[in-house]
């Protein structure tokens, strides 16, 4: 099967090195070689005459590179992408279609699992593992005459995201709250156009964001390593792949031996011994439930955003929650799902701020990606791209897809929702910033806080647009969607990084599987959810939670609590500091908490902190007594864990579907 975009990048000389090589790393810093991989091996040149070596035979470049953007961008070029993304056949026909088929289905169960506790799983490492396991099958019974290639299984996952988790997250949160508060369903053609058009606005807005947070500021996106990770183990031989595919089977198998252990029982036996001992703390989320796809993502996060994790999680719910109940703004023993109603204010304002200030310090490396705007109006034809920008999606892509997507989600918001336009407009303007946040949060702590930005959003419009509650939801969505769909393609993007893949193929993987994923998720979800009896017999947490906090701010700033707008104030001034103090006075700055990790805190579980730290401790005791084995079997065996997890936890709740069908 050919490739659907076979283009011209990485043309290549007789003897197989680049035609018009640009600076190397060896000359950009003649005195260091860039640091490539978890177990610090310079890179070492190909010999003369030889083809450049692939991803499979070079190690990820995990510890990234140095210079300036331009000389960044040309080393990996150089040393990652040359032999893999410019050989290896990556984007065809088999890999689109099966990533669309695979997405679509896991999507099912993604939309159960939000609507029974608003939690959902990536899809991209489940569907690479199911996809590596088919694939190979087939080809033994003789239904195909070659396995994917591992590019081609990068970009049947980034079809396979698109379809799987893009599309559905909208729809059991603002939809379903649009559901709760007026008692029917959006017109179905209304609903489709809905979901998709905020799915290609998410999409498009990632373009700009993946040069300067993958490209340039290198953040790891532990998800994307664990699945880089995976594949490379699954596609590699020798002894040493043969070492690291048994690391990655047995964390994996303990994993989900652990998963169907909770669900058996352990996790209820646990949870009543734990009520019984710990009372009210229990309640406050200060409990141990071992969810180990927490402990492997945390060694993979590192010790710093877990730590600030920790320390955020127990000033949030050993000090603030119990204060809170103190002064009777919470009952004893309130729970998680009301006393988050509370800590969520102060936690997302640190983020907010902390990304966006940021961002504003980066001005000039973001300017440069959208530089090529420029270009689209230049009477200058000749302009000379760089190698990377031969194969980076065009920011003209960009432009295209956020014009297109304004205008279709103004209209359908002004026809269905009596939203005005200039506050969709305002909507898609917030997006981008609020994105960018997003993207950050999960490329350094493993979560996207798309409920927790919404938020943001919803309190924005909330004293804009005061008493018109189906504006400030539907307004909100736009918000939260795109910053979801955003995130999402990043984290594809980065496993692409990691192995050398070309970036503008897995876009248009990418965006081909938002059509499925769109028509399969909205039609599973209106059989699901056919009114809203059947969405009330769900705990639809998220659905419930947006329709709470719109019916709360329709009515403007003056019906939020004192407190709840001085944890603004606070958590704001809070990540200012934390983001201009390591900038100005590093020595103080290296023991302060990063601002993500201290801020995301205050929105998730203490326990879920706990294990992060739990899993960075493991990480770091391994570095330092088992230095030679952890840099060959720490990564495989974290992400063994999270795949593990994973998988099992799929399984579980297809069990669980099934079960109620019966």
């Amino acid at each position: 099967m050919g490739e659907l975009n076979h283009g011209s990048h990485g043309q290549a000389s007789p003897n197989g090195t680049p035609a018009k090589r640009r600076r190397t790393a060896d000359t950009a810093f003649p005195d260091r070689s860039p640091m490539l991989c978890s177990g610090h091996m310079p890179h070492t040149d190909v010999p003369a005459g030889q083809p450049p070596l692939s991803c499979l035979e070079k190690p990820l470049p995990l510890d990234g590179f140095r210079g300036t953007p331009e000389e960044i961008e040309q080393q990996w070029y150089d040393q990652v992408y040359l032999g893999s993304g410019d050989r290896i056949k990556q984007l065809t026909w088999r890999a689109v279609i099966v990533g669309m088929l695979l997405g679509s289905i896991l999507s099912l169960t993604n939309l159960y699992a939000n609507l029974k506790m608003g939690w959902s799983f990536g899809v991209a490492l489940t569907a690479g593992i199911i996809s590596f396991a088919l694939w190979n099958a087939f080809v033994r019974l003789g239904i195909s005459k070659s396995p994917m290639t591992i590019l081609e299984n990068t970009c049947m996952q980034s079809a396979a995201s698109s379809a799987g988790y893009s599309t559905g997250g909208t729809l059991t949160s603002a939809v379903a709250a649009l559901l709760l508060l007026t008692g029917q369903h959006m017109p179905l053609g209304v609903t489709f156009a809905w979901i998709f058009f905020i799915a290609v606005l998410g999409v498009t807005m990632a373009i700009p964001m993946k040069r300067q947070m993958i490209n340039i500021e290198q953040i790891k996106f532990p998800d994307s390593i664990a699945t880089a990770e995976t594949l490379k183990v699954l596609y590699s031989e020798g002894k040493k792949a043969a070492g690291q595919a048994k690391a990655l089977l047995y964390s994996a198998l303990f994993a989900s031996a652990n998963a169907i252990a909770m669900a058996l029982g352990g996790e209820k036996w646990l949870g009543t011994v734990q009520q019984h001992i710990l009372g009210n703390w229990y309640q406050r989320t200060i409990f141990f439930k071992w969810d180990l796809m927490f402990v492997g993502a945390g060694a993979l996060v590192g010790m710093k955003t877990s730590l600030s994790l920790f320390i955020g999680g127990t000033v949030c719910w050993a000090l603030y929650v119990p204060w809170l109940e103190s002064q009777g703004l919470l009952a004893a023993g309130a729970g998680y799902r009301d006393s988050v109603g509370w800590t969520l204010w102060g936690g997302t304002a640190c983020m907010v701020v902390a990304s966006i200030v940021a961002f504003l310090f980066q001005w000039k490396s973001i300017a440069r990606s959208f530089s090529s705007l420029g270009a689209m109006f230049s009477m200058n034809k000749k302009r000379h791209l760089t190698d990377v920008e031969k194969i980076e999606t065009p920011m003209t892509w960009f432009l295209a897809g956020q014009i297109i997507s304004l205008i279709a989600l103004s209209y359908l918001a002004y026809t269905t929702f009596d939203v005005p336009y200039w506050m969709s407009c305002l909507a898609v303007f917030i997006s981008f910033f609020l994105a960018l946040v997003v993207c950050r949060i999960t490329g350094e702590a493993n979560i996207t806080p798309t409920g927790a930005m919404g938020k943001v959003t919803q309190l924005i419009f909330g004293g804009i647009a005061p008493g018109h509650v189906t504006a400030n939801l539907m307004a909100a969505n736009i918000t939260s969607g795109a910053s979801s769909s955003s995130a999402d393609l990043l984290v594809d993007l980065k496993v692409g990084y990691l192995l050398g893949a070309n970036p503008r193929k897995q876009f248009i993987a990418q965006f081909s599987g938002i059509f499925l994923g769109t028509l399969v998720s909205v039609l599973a979800f209106r059989s699901l959810v056919p009114d809203v009896d059947a969405l009330q017999a769900f705990n639809a947490p998220g659905a419930r939670t947006w329709a709470a906090t719109a019916e709360a701010l329709g009515m403007g700033f003056s019906h939020l609590h004192s407190i709840k707008v001085l944890s603004i104030i606070a958590g704001g001034i809070l990540g200012l500091v934390l983001v201009l103090v390591p900038r100005y006075f590093p020595a103080v700055g290296k023991w302060l908490p990063t601002p993500i990790g201290f801020g995301l805190a205050w929105a998730i579980q203490w326990n879920d902190s706990f294990l992060f730290f739990a899993g960075a401790v493991l990480g770091w005791a391994a570095d330092h007594l088992f230095r030679s084995k952890s840099r060959e079997y720490k990564i495989p065996t974290a992400s063994g864990i999270i795949a593990g997890a994973a998988l099992t936890g799929m399984a579980i709740l297809m069990f669980s579907i099934y079960q109620s069908a019966r």
